[in-house]
């Protein structure tokens, strides 16, 4: 995997020959527009490219370090951010995770954009992509922004589909007349990859709403600013289509305990029932076993009163449960 690359624009028109070396002179050239993606960088390589162009040194530990959360942080000479993307990994079991995160940092300066990534899993190819469908480089540094922004909130939006998709799944499990051993833990997994989820979805909000408000294009913003509108607008979305899910997946969870609670009720009610009809003819016969004369002993029709007298008190009491539910 390539440890740097990058492309530049010259009057809203791609180049040819992008150079690493050169990102002072791109930055420099009124007329140029640089993108540089950086993978796994060296600590003292970044620190010396972030004191050339002039990065906020604060700013260049966050985009290394290797826990961050989702931020952004306007500086004087550039803006730094920090988001997660998400994606949905293939997995044979229900119970375990599908949420798979990957961290990009991107410093956005007047003519440029840096991004530094950690995993090697996000596709930065499909963010190149993007910005030749947006057509939008003569806007400046802040069409490279939202392609790049669009690319991860389209990726939230595609995670929090997979997982409606499987709450749905449990949902329709939840009523069956058999529900499968694993469907507890399936919705506790489904618990904690909405709780992974929400914490890179719902802070975007600000991160928009900061960058959108500190671009350094002010030229060309009235022609960003519907993009980022609608941007803005779709992370909203995913904000609430996840908070709507949270409460979703709790309420399965909850339902879930009171249906346990009641098949467990129903088979204590048909055991004391059942126990109830047992009882009768030990009753009778323990009865009838004690050493004393009582009528009808050692001939036929004592045996036959107690029988019948059994045989009617068994039935009594079944037709009594049965009409309250309880066999």
């Amino acid at each position: 995997m390539k440890k740097v690359r990058g492309r530049v624009w010259r009057g809203g028109k791609p180049q040819d020959g992008f150079v690493f070396e050169s990102i002072s002179d791109y930055l420099a050239d009124d007329d140029a527009l640089v993108w540089c993606d950086i993978y796994d960088p060296d600590h003292e390589t970044f620190k010396e490219l972030a004191d050339e162009i002039g990065l906020n040194i604060w700013a260049v530990e966050d985009a290394i370090a290797v826990a961050e959360r989702t931020k952004a942080v306007a500086y004087h000479t550039h803006t730094f951010f920090t988001v997660y993307a998400v994606t949905c990994a293939e997995s044979p079991e229900e119970t375990e995770s599908r949420i798979q995160t990957h961290r990009i940092s991107a410093f956005v300066l007047p003519r440029g954009l840096i991004t530094v990534r950690l995993s090697p899993d996000f596709e930065i190819d499909e963010v190149s992509q993007r910005f030749d469908e947006l057509g939008g480089q003569e806007h400046g540094v802040g069409a490279l922004v939202h392609g790049l922004l669009d690319v991860v909130v389209d990726g939230h939006f595609d995670a929090v589909q997979v997982l409606d998709d499987r709450i749905e799944a449990v949902e329709d499990e939840l009523f069956a007349d058999r529900p499968q051993k694993a469907l507890q833990r399936r919705t506790f997994q489904l618990r904690k990859d909405l709780v992974k989820l929400r914490r890179v979805v719902l802070p975007m909000r600000e991160v928009i709403s900061l960058i959108q408000h500190h671009r350094f294009d002010t030229k060309t913003a009235p022609e960003l600013d519907p993009l980022y509108a609608d941007l803005y607008d779709h992370v909203l979305r995913a904000s609430e289509w996840t908070e709507s899910l949270r409460d979703m997946i709790t309420t399965v969870f909850e339902t879930n305990l009171s249906l346990q609670d009641a098949r467990l009720n129903t088979v204590m009610k048909k055991l004391t029932g059942w126990a109830a009809i047992i009882a009768v003819p030990t009753a009778i016969t323990g009865f009838y076993g004690q050493n004393v004369i009582y009528p009808g002993v050692d001939t036929v029709d004592g045996f036959v009163t107690s029988t019948v007298i059994i045989v009617l008190l068994v039935i009594i009491l079944y037709v009594s449960f049965k009409r309250r539910d309880w066999l």
